[in-house]
């Protein structure tokens, strides 16, 4: 999901619109289409376009027993080929990248599209534990890919001079944290770059393998499938736990489908099938050509690839490469917590606009820091690319296997599409899936224990953060008065005093508990009192026109409800103003008060709800979650915190 935010603005009109929930108002302006594909090639494709400096590679450790013969290599060739065909493809391009949520698409878009389409239809056990995990793993690959991209780049200094290499995992670690320290500046306009240099990468490592395979045509067989078999027949248990090395040539390919919202379908899938599937391919059967002729280069063929002369050169534009799959999945985990603490899976975080005209581009301090620590301990804990891979194949086919599950769902339930024509599709994603994921699996204790153990960790803060603030709402709900009720009781007795008063609401059907305190303490009403509620919708953008709902309930109080989108950005008071433009209900700044109610959470195990060790981390995330009042942009000067104490 990298890199989603920085290029809004330049949806592709002609795939913007969702196969499940079309939206008529994309159409036209094909003159974007170049810059649109050319934008997708530097953002979407960084992951997946430097997997050739370490898949071939890998498949060559000695664990696996294979050999730079014509059935191995050959065999490994076209099993990439076919994995690009079948998964890349045939399920991502024409089918995944399809369920879009307006053209949006990833794990909570998709969960959002199921949920807002089904509703209570909608499976209930296992869809939303399925999209928070392949949300957790998606942190674990953003944790992973800058590791291992960069230091798998600088790993050519070593083919350069031995004498680099006690330097490699210092000049990498050098590399991700200057990265992660820029990122409060913004990327917009070094993102322009992003494109080009991946286009002239994507050439060079074309031209690489083409100039192998002139000297080595034969290689050109190994895209015929029964090579695959052959390979299989050579030896079938270190072929099966190949599978896990050889999944790596297709780590990224989630991004197709999670970028979709900012570049489109029909862009992405023309850099796919016009630029990457080629480039990638020519280099991969350009590397089994040369390990044909020259098997000594299997320690690092990419780099071997080029004369001593070049290796400088392709080692910086290799570099360049990574850095830009590295700032991709950066963002993109920016990104994904915005949309995390939307629809209300994550507490508030800060989150800053780190330019004024590039809409969307964002930056998230406390993730951003999170990442570069984690990032620095794979580095300084595995030392190789090679050590970590195992962890970032497991990664990548997990998140794989629940996109193919949600998006049958969307095949089934919503689509409808006969089931002769869907289950054996499904069945037979589902087969692929799975035999990769137990390959993978395989190599639990060499690493693959890292994403799931980070998983489970992320998976049970955005579990806990949610189940909390339902119990929460629930708790605070019950002890509310009806808000009728309540103004026929104060609405004549209570002295009133001139202003505007806005209290904000966790709930349409709830008294703020801010009002309720505010008057037992102040012994006053304003004259205006808008109780607010701010709802986050299943669709990535709402259209201004059904932003605010107003109802006024008599006696100067006014009910008012603002909706959102989970990628939409809230400011309270521009909205507060556009929304009561021509009513008797004004918001001078001067004049308005902004209440916020804020809650300290007793956790107890004397009230059934969660497990008192999950109230403890729901109270502290609550403890050190951003201010409404910071959140919601509000005016610092006319906020009043009233506190509570809640037990859940």
């Amino acid at each position: 999901m990298p890199f989603r935010r920085t290029w809004r603005g330049m949806t592709d009109p002609d795939s913007a619109a969702s196969a499940a929930s079309p939206d008529p108002e994309h159409s036209g302006h094909s003159s974007n289409r170049a810059a649109l594909t050319l934008g997708a090639l530097g953002v979407v494709f960084g992951d997946i376009g430097t997997s050739p400096l370490y898949a071939l590679q890998a498949t060559l450790d000695p664990r696996y027993r294979l050999t730079t013969s014509v059935t191995d290599l050959y065999g490994v060739v076209s099993l990439i080929f076919w994995l690009f065909v079948f998964v890349v493809t045939v399920k991502y391009v024409f089918i995944v990248m399809r369920c879009d949520n307006k053209g949006e698409g990833g794990s909570l878009a998709l969960y959002a599209l199921i949920h807002r389409q089904l509703g209570e239809n909608a499976p209930k056990r296992w869809l939303l534990p399925a999209a928070l995990f392949a949300t957790a793993l998606f942190f674990a690959d953003a944790m992973l890919t800058p590791a291992i991209s960069v230091i798998s780049a600088v790993e050519g200094l070593g083919v350069v001079s031995s004498a680099f290499k006690p330097w490699i995992v210092w000049i990498a670690l050098a590399i991700l944290i200057g990265l992660f320290a820029i990122q409060s500046r913004g990327t917009d306009k070094v993102g322009r770059l992003f494109g080009p240099v991946m286009l002239i990468y994507f050439s060079t490592i074309a031209a690489m393998g083409l100039h192998h395979i002139i000297q080595y045509p034969a290689v050109l067989a190994a895209l015929n499938p029964l090579y695959m078999v052959s390979y299989f027949q050579a030896h079938p248990l270190f072929s099966f736990l190949s599978l896990g090395a050889i999944v790596y040539a297709i780590t990224g390919t989630e991004a197709l489908y999670a970028d979709m919202g900012h570049f489109g379908r029909v862009p992405i899938t023309t850099a796919w099938l016009a630029i990457c599937v080629p480039a990638l391919m020519t280099n991969y059967m350009g590397q089994a050509a040369m390990l044909l002729q020259h098997p000594e280069f299997a320690d690092n063929p990419f780099f071997h690839m080029v004369p001593s002369n070049l290796t400088i050169p392709l080692l910086v534009i290799a570099t360049l490469a990574t850095i830009i799959a590295s700032q991709a999945v950066i963002s993109g985990a920016f990104s994904v917590t915005q949309q995390a603490i939307q629809l209300g899976f994550l507490p508030r975080l800060r989150i800053l606009h780190t330019s004024s005209h590039a809409q969307g581009q964002i930056y998230v301090p406390a993730i951003n820091w999170t990442l570069a620590f984690m990032v620095a301990v794979l580095v300084i804990g595995f030392q190789a690319s090679a050590a970590m891979l195992p962890a970032y194949g497991l990664a990548v086919v997990g998140t794989m296997l629940i996109t193919t599950l949600m998006q049958y769902v969307v095949v089934f339930r919503i689509w409808r599409a006969p089931r002769w024509q869907s289950i054996p599709g499904f069945i037979t994603f589902i087969a692929v899936d799975a035999v990769l994921l137990a390959s993978g699996l395989a190599k639990l204790l060499e690493g693959a224990w890292f994403p799931i153990f980070v998983g489970l960790i992320i998976f049970t803060v955005l579990t806990t953060w949610s189940t909390g603030r339902r119990l929460m709402r629930a708790s605070m709900l019950e002890d509310s008065l009806p808000l009728a009720v309540f103004i026929k009781s104060v609405a004549t007795t209570v002295q009133r005093v001139q202003g505007t008063a806005v209290f904000l609401s966790a709930s349409p059907q709830a008294l703020p508990a801010a009002l309720l305190h505010n008057l037992k303490h102040n012994q006053v009403l304003h004259e205006k009192i808008v109780l607010l509620t701010v709802q986050v919708e299943d669709v990535p953008q709402v259209n201004p026109a059904r932003r605010a709902e107003l109802a006024a309930e008599g006696h100067g109080f006014y009910r008012m409800v603002l909706h959102y989108g989970f990628m939409e950005d809230i400011d309270i008071p521009r909205e507060l103003a556009a929304a009561c433009t021509g009513t008797d209900l004004t918001f001078e700044p001067l004049h308005t008060s902004y209440f916020l109610s804020r809650q300290k959470l007793i956790a107890s195990c004397a009230i059934p709800g969660m497990a008192l060790w999950r109230e403890q981390l729901f109270a502290w995330m609550l403890k050190v979650s951003e201010s409404a009042m910071d959140f919601f942009k509000l005016p610092t000067n006319r906020v009043i915190e009233l506190g509570s104490q809640v037990r859940i």
